[in-house]
């Protein structure tokens, strides 16, 4: 009977050890459950909030982007229009406001004599691709101002055009070209401007202006002295490179000189002493009256 029930004890504990384990298990899996499930939520949280994070970064430097062109572009007009300014202070700069239909600035031609001679009319592009319609929206922009010629400043040229040229009754040029291609333009309208006066029949000013501004003879008169110009600019910075290398060659030469002289003259001092003159511009300020005292 002790026997049976020590064994009917032993089989009662391991049933009840059988129960709290399936007890603390299933307590297990729902623990695991729910913090999978936390887990899962805090995980999806996370990578919302990467997704947001990525998204707002991305229209951060689209704007950037977009901000950085704007900026080249808005700093090319104003160089556009200081250049015109200072090298015609006769003429007229009109600025076109920004937010306004049209072009960047106007520049109306006088002489000390002669007011409103002509005008040209200048539209800044600095992007990476050139746009073909750009002409056709800026000789509508033209027509509208009433100018007598167009001039499109930009750093990428069309696809079929390698240099400066007339494309479609406007001109496109870069902003180096530009600085030549303005004067060109300037004294062909004071030209046809004088002819006009003396001329009996003058006709349609604007006609006669734009047809010899957008004649075959008056673009390669252009695009020779353009080219001269350029030229000329090129020669200027390779000289001025060249002479920039020779000054840091002559500099060097003249530091290894004063170097070589210092060593050997303080060679030559440590050895024979106050025997050997002192070179003031060897000294230190002031050491000519400690060697008086016997310092």
């Amino acid at each position: 009977m002790k026997r049976e029930k020590s064994e009917l004890k032993e089989i009662a504990e391991a049933e009840s050890q059988k129960k709290l384990n399936e007890i603390l298990i299933a307590e297990k899996e729902k623990i695991k459950k729910s913090e999978e499930d936390k887990n899962e939520l805090r995980f999806k949280e996370m990578q919302k909030q990467l997704e947001d994070q990525k998204k707002l970064t991305e229209e951060m430097k689209r704007k950037q982007e977009q901000g950085s062109m704007q900026l080249q572009g808005e700093v090319q007009e104003l160089a556009i229009e200081e250049w015109l300014a200072s090298k015609f202070p006769l003429d007229t700069i009109e600025e076109i406001k920004k937010g306004a239909r049209g072009g960047d600035c106007i520049q109306i031609v006088h002489t000390r004599t002669e007011q409103n001679c002509g005008s040209i009319y200048y539209e800044s592009k600095r992007t990476k691709d050139f746009q073909p319609s750009w002409i056709e929206k800026f000789k509508a922009d033209i027509r509208d101002r009433g100018a007598n010629i167009g001039v499109l400043v930009t750093e990428v040229m069309p696809s079929d055009m390698d240099r400066m040229g007339l494309k479609d009754g406007i001109w496109i040029c870069n902003y180096e070209e530009f600085k030549g291609l303005c004067s060109v333009l300037r004294h062909g309208i004071l030209q046809v401007n004088n002819a006009m006066i003396t001329q009996e029949n003058k006709g349609d000013k604007m006609d006669l202006l734009y047809d010899y501004l957008t004649s075959s003879t008056f673009r390669m008169q252009i695009e020779a002295i353009v080219e001269e110009f350029t030229q000329m600019k090129s020669d200027l910075d390779s000289e001025k490179r060249s002479m920039q290398r020779i000054w840091k060659q002559r500099e060097k030469q003249i530091e290894k000189v004063v170097t070589n002289t210092i060593d050997m003259y303080g060679s030559i001092k440590g050895i024979a002493g106050n025997a050997i003159q002192t070179v003031k511009a060897l000294e230190l300020p002031g050491a000519d009256d400690e060697l008086e005292l016997g310092l």
